[in-house]
This record gives structure tokens, sequence and C-alpha cells, in this order.
């Protein structure tokens, strides 16, 4: 059968004085459990030790010993304890006596000698407003938790969908395969590998890990606006094409660019933006759109650069047989320092056996 009886309050009383103590507990409700300690030392064992904590405390300001604003500085040192509200005791009716307890985390101020009907009123209206603030802050958790479940099924929504998008240009090129996943990955263990680094450790967060994976696939969702007839021509392209394929990178950072208008702030498109721009940026400057050169390139485009070169070297293309695993980490080695930046070919030398397995 269920228990329909209202939960006990538990008041704990800390004041030296046993006349006190008996005038409290005599002014209190009934219902109440209340604890007693005799001293800031006693209070703060009893309070470890007690397996449900009081809902209010009656602290004396004087005592000998631990002071009550020294008691009291040290409950509310402790994050279990730092909720409990505090209502000081004191013979004394001085306003700076007052200012003290009340800015070192008292709730309320009751001069002795006690009225009984004052202690019953403020103690019944500070555990209201205690019972308020919890049922507060439940309802508060209670939202945030659903805000994320929410906010976790819209992004993954999201994520689902881009990610289908992009896949559409995969589908135009059978033979690129599981390009984007390759590169998803790669980029994922060089960041993973260079956040290890001094002078990456600060910037490459888990969040920004997490950004880099999901936001790699857009690196080429520009080349759904390049023609099938020169996005797959078998042979070499004329300079006029390549130029037309070297603007899958604008189109792409412009489309982003776009969402990103709607969604200011998205942290995942804005890489996404600078993945697909500057991903054919080199170290030296000789690459497109920009001409941009050393770290002026965002370092997510930095990583996908090396991803997708090395990619692109080990997969059968229309114009190319697959290059060796061996000929293929050569050929980074050699863009270092031109083509790419050396920190993010040290960090992919650094995972290669990680890397060899994807290609077998």
């Amino acid at each position: 059968m269920q228990d329909l009886r209202k939960p006990q309050i538990k008041i704990l009383i800390i004041d030296d004085s046993p006349e006190a103590v008996k005038v409290l507990t005599s002014a209190l409700d009934d219902a109440y459990i209340k604890d007693i300690a005799t001293s800031g030392d006693e209070a703060l064992t009893l309070l470890a030790a007690l397996d449900e904590l009081p809902d209010l405390i009656l602290l004396d300001l004087i005592m000998p010993g631990m002071s009550g604003l020294d008691t009291c500085k040290k409950i509310k040192a402790v994050k279990a304890y730092e909720n409990i509200p505090i209502i000081f005791l004191s013979a004394s009716n001085d306003n700076k006596s007052k200012v003290d307890a009340l800015s070192n985390g008292g709730v309320d101020y009751i001069t002795k000698p006690f009225v009984f009907d004052e202690i019953r009123i403020r103690v019944a209206v500070h555990l209201k407003i205690a019972q308020l603030q919890k049922e507060l802050n439940r309802h508060n958790e209670e939202l945030e938790t659903l805000v994320d479940q929410k906010a976790k099924e819209i992004s993954d929504m999201q994520l689902s969908t881009i990610f289908a998008l992009v896949k559409l240009t995969d589908y135009r090129d059978d033979i690129l395969g599981s390009h984007l996943e390759r590169t998803q990955l790669l980029c994922k263990l060089i960041a993973e590998k260079l956040a290890e680094y001094p002078k990456y450790n600060a910037t490459i967060t888990s969040g920004f890990i997490d950004n880099l994976y999901k936001a790699s696939p857009l690196h080429d969702i520009g080349k759904v606006g390049i023609p099938d007839g020169i996005y797959l021509k078998p042979t070499k392209l004329t300079t006029e094409e390549f130029e037309i394929i070297k603007g899958h990178t604008t189109i792409g950072a412009d489309t982003l660019k776009s969402i990103l208008d709607r969604f200011p702030g998205n942290e995942f498109i804005r890489i996404g933006i600078d993945i697909a721009r500057f991903h054919h940026e080199k170290w030296n400057g000789a690459g497109y759109p920009d001409g941009l050169i050393g770290e002026a390139i965002p370092l997510t485009a930095r990583i996908m650069a090396v991803s997708d070169v090395f990619d692109a070297l080990r997969t059968k293309r229309p114009y190319k047989n697959p290059f060796s695993h061996e000929d293929s980490i050569q050929i980074i080695i050699d863009g270092s320092g031109n083509h790419f930046d050396p920190s993010v070919v040290e960090a992919f030398l650094a995972i290669e056996s990680s890397v060899k397995p994807l290609y077998v």
C-alpha cells in the first residue's frame, strides 16, 4: 500500500546553551525532527554522519570555540550542504552582528530572548521558501533534460539529412566508394593526435573534434553544382574545365553560408564552411580559391587537406589507379611545408598504423 504520509522535516539546532535548546525544541512544531549539536565541530561531524540532511539549521552566533559565523562558512563550503537555509540566533541586536550573519550565508536572524510565535513563523516561512526552491530546481533540471533530448533529436535528424544530401555527390561516382566515411575518420584521428601537442591542446577540444568529424563530409558538397560531363570526365581536364571544378569550393561554402545566416552561432556549420572553402588551399599559398598562406588557412581545412589527398591517392579514380600505402605516405611527406601544414603531416604520420587497414 502506498505510504501517503508527508515526508518529515528535519531541523538541526546548533547552540551551546541547554536552556536555548530547550526553548527552541518546545517552540518548534512537534512534527519536526530535531537534531542537536552543542558546537560547530559537533555539528559538522553530525552532518557528515546523517543519512538525510536537515531541511533547515538554527545556528547560535556566539559559541565557545568555533563561532557561529565560522561554522556557517564551513557548512556552506561543502557543496552538499550549500543550499540548506541557516537562521542565526543571537542575544546581540546590533546591526553589525545582523549584517555579518546575513552576508556570510544566513537567511534570517532571530534575537534572544525568543518569542515562540516568531520562531514558528520564521521557521515555517524559510522551510516553505526552501521547498519552493527545491521544486524550481527540479523543474529546471527536468526542462534542461527535455531540451537536451529534443536538441539531440533535432541535431541527429539534421545531421542525417545533411549527410544523405552529401552522399548524393558520392553516388554520382560509385568509384569513390566510402570516401566520405574514410576522410571523416582520418580527420578525427589526426585531430586527436594534434590535441596531444602543446601548441594545439587548448584549441583542439572534444567539441572541436566532434564538430570536425560531423562537418568533414561537407568538404565536397559544392560538387553537386558541377556538371557531370566535367565531374565524371575520365580523361585529363582542360584549363577551363579545371577552373569550373575549382568552383566547388565556393559553391559549397556559399551554400552553407546561407544556412549559417539562418542559424548564426552554429559551430558545426561554421566549420563546414571553412572545410568546404579552404580544403584545397596550400601551406605555401599556391592553393585555391583564395591563395591563403600557412596558418591563415583554418586548422580544420589543413587537417582535411591531408585527409582528402591521402584518400584520393589510395583509391581508384577515373584517371588513375590507386597508389600503394608506402608511395602515398611518401607523397604526403614530400608535401609537408609546401602543400601541407608540417604539424598536421607529423600527426598524420603518428597515426599511420591506424590508417593502413582502411584501404585493405
